[in-house]
């Protein structure tokens, strides 16, 4: 195979540096395995681990996967639910933290998670980057609070819709995943 060296000037700005949920979106594969249907499940199987997480520390004691109709997917946990506060150092949501920002979780050795099944996967974040759309739930302190994004990206600031008595988190989007050759993969 020749070499086209009029083509071979390699410099800085051939560099790039992609910022946010970009890389997931860019390379999928590195981040969740595949494209096929088994990258697809580890989606699933993220949201999942959160929940049974929240189980293994004995704050969970129910935990619902619902397929809908419109090939969403709904992961519903009584747990904790993920922490709402503003975040010191993002100055955002902690849910949006941990939905927007890769390597952002409460299993990092912070005091969130004593016992973790997780650590092993890549995180809502990616799952988040790899949704058409994503609603995130979370009922704590009272109160049931709701953020909804598109491609990763929030709509709006995590908001207050109600009172609730509830607790833990609810998920609800529909993941995919592209791949050339065989278009959208749905959950």
């Amino acid at each position: 195979m020749a070499i086209d060296k009029k083509n071979m000037h390699y410099g800085e700005e051939n560099i790039q540096v992609l910022e946010g949920l970009d890389p997931v979106r860019k390379r999928p594969s590195m981040y969740i395995g595949s494209t096929d249907e088994r990258g697809l499940h580890h989606l699933a199987v993220e949201i999942l681990d959160n929940s049974i997480d929240e189980a293994l520390q004995g704050f969970c004691t129910h935990i619902e996967i619902t397929i809908n109709d419109d090939e969403s997917l709904t992961i519903r946990d009584n747990g904790r639910g993920i922490p709402c506060g503003i975040h010191k150092t993002e100055g955002i949501s902690a849910v949006e933290v941990c939905l927007t920002k890769l390597h952002a979780g409460g299993k990092f050795g912070g005091g969130g998670y004593k016992i973790s099944g997780g650590l092993h996967g890549v995180g809502l974040s990616c799952v988040n980057a790899l949704s058409e759309w994503l609603i995130v739930d979370v009922f704590q302190d009272g109160k049931h609070y709701y953020q909804k994004y598109n491609r990763g990206i929030p709509e709006a600031r995590l908001c207050v819709i109600e009172k609730s008595t509830d607790s833990g988190t609810k998920i609800l989007g529909i993941m995919t995943v592209s791949k050339p050759e065989l278009g959208k993969l749905h959950i």
